[in-house]
């Protein structure tokens, strides 16, 4: 833990600078050792290439012939050393302190007990690499070259590798972390514009970042959500600025009629003022609810389910026949689900029967219809036979606190349609209101996706 904390101090580009580096390292570092193995594997096979050239060309310059001796092996002035095994066991040149050593083995090659092999041997601080061969007839030759060379270029060329892996670790940190500054600019301006968000709680701020990569599309979703954000905080502030005003009046009614209780009134006028408390608190709160239930609707996190709405309709024409005993229904349902949170669903289809029981003339029922579309999903119709609404009204119907001229004298807060509009959003569905022919108002409340439902048993 105290190392993740350690790590996650430093900012990220030097992080991923950090993670370019050590895997461009890694890179080299197996590169590098392949490259020395392969170049000490070439420089060796090429001596010891030399080494059995040198054997092949004493053995045919020999043949047949009786061997005479070499000489005095000057081994360190000589470019190679060629030493005679006799088959009584004999070395020419014998060994010396400047001859190269002759291993046992090569006895055991003489005499055909054993094959050709390297041999790594020394001569005072000089490294010398020999090769015994057979010759035949109890004889063997070993051949020997100075190896400092080869080892002084080996370890050059480990060195020179060396040296430019580590340059290459050092220009691939460099370049990363100029890579991971360049790539991570558009991250900064995002932090920067969220931090900006945060101290002054403002949300009309934008991102400008060209491009269609995952920097620009995350940009692109954050200035979504920003706007988003920005027309929540309109629409509350709306709701709010509406709700105090549509708040005065009622509040204002509801003092003067205290302060007229408080005074010495004559028994039939205190009833009247009483009654008409009484339906002044109803329609507050009635209006506190229907506030309430837009604001949850904003921030409602309740996952949609599937819902018979033919029997929501049902249970709403039956609380409406209740509530309005002079209203008449007129109902064909046909069994669907739709997708919708079942409390709001059922509060919008009440909200559609409650205005259209409302404006019905008495006698004249509402007319409620639930179906299939031609496009899989389904539609619910209440038809009133009112004074429908008129043309120029038509767009707002659905605004909070919009009320038409004609239902200004109606109880009623104006927020009903606008809660069905919401839950209608929620739904993914759509909220329309029509006049149709034959006069009235036709609401619509439109599903995308629907499935039939088995009919309800009677």
């Amino acid at each position: 833990m105290a190392e993740r904390g350690f790590w996650g101090r430093w900012p990220l580009r030097v992080r991923l600078a950090a993670v370019t580096a050590a895997a461009v390292a890694a890179a080299v570092v197996a590169g590098t050792a392949v490259a020395f193995v392969i170049v000490r594997h070439q420089l060796t096979e090429s001596l010891d290439l030399s080494l059995k050239r040198e054997a092949v060309r004493v053995e045919r310059q020999l043949g047949d012939a009786e061997w005479l001796g070499s000489g005095e092996c000057v081994y360190l002035t000589a470019p190679s050393c060629v030493q005679l095994i006799g088959p009584d066991g004999t070395v020419d040149p014998p060994q010396a302190d400047d001859t190269p050593w002759v291993p046992q083995r090569a006895f055991a090659v003489a005499r055909g007990e054993a094959g050709p092999f390297f041999t790594e041997s020394g001569i005072g601080d000089i490294p010398v690499r020999g090769y015994v061969a057979p010759l035949g007839d109890g004889r063997a030759v070993q051949v020997s070259v100075r190896a400092d060379g080869v080892r002084e270029s080996v370890r050059e060329t480990g060195v020179r590798l060396a040296a430019a892996g580590a340059a290459g670790v050092a220009l691939a940190a460099a370049l990363g972390y100029a890579v991971a500054r360049t790539g991570l600019r558009p991250v900064e301006r995002l932090t920067r514009t969220a931090e900006t968000i945060a101290a002054t709680r403002d949300p009309r701020h934008r991102i400008d970042l060209e491009g269609g990569d995952e920097l620009a599309r995350l940009a692109g979703s954050f200035n979504q959500m920003l706007a988003e954000l920005e027309a929540s905080a309109a629409a509350q502030r709306r709701l709010v600025a509406d709700a105090s005003h549509e708040l005065r009046t009622p509040l204002t009614g509801l003092r003067t009629n205290i302060d007229l209780l408080a005074r010495d009134l004559p028994p039939d006028r205190r009833d009247q003022v009483v009654r008409t408390l009484r339906a002044q608190s109803v329609e507050m709160t009635g209006l506190v609810n229907d506030l309430i239930e837009l604001a949850r609707g904003e921030r409602e996190d309740r996952a949609p389910e599937p819902v018979r709405l033919d029997e929501v309709v049902r249970h709403c024409v039956r609380a409406q026949r209740r509530d309005r005993p002079r209203a008449r229904f007129g109902t064909d349902l046909e069994p669907v689900l739709v997708e919708a949170v079942p409390d709001r669903i059922t509060r919008a289809v009440g909200n559609l029967l409650d205005n259209a029981a409302k404006f019905a003339p008495e006698g004249r029922p509402v007319e409620v219809r639930l179906g299939r579309t031609g496009t899989g999903g389904a539609e619910l119709t209440v038809r009133d036979h009112g004074p429908g609404i008129p043309e120029e009204d038509l767009p707002y119907v659905f605004d909070r606190f919009y009320r038409a001229p004609s239902a200004r004298s109606l109880p009623g807060s104006g927020l009903g349609l606008a809660i069905v509009a919401q839950v209608a959003e929620a739904s993914g569905a759509k909220a329309t209101a029509e006049r149709p022919e034959g006069g009235g108002t036709l609401m619509r409340l439109t599903f995308p996706k629907a499935t039939p439902a088995e009919a309800p048993s009677p």
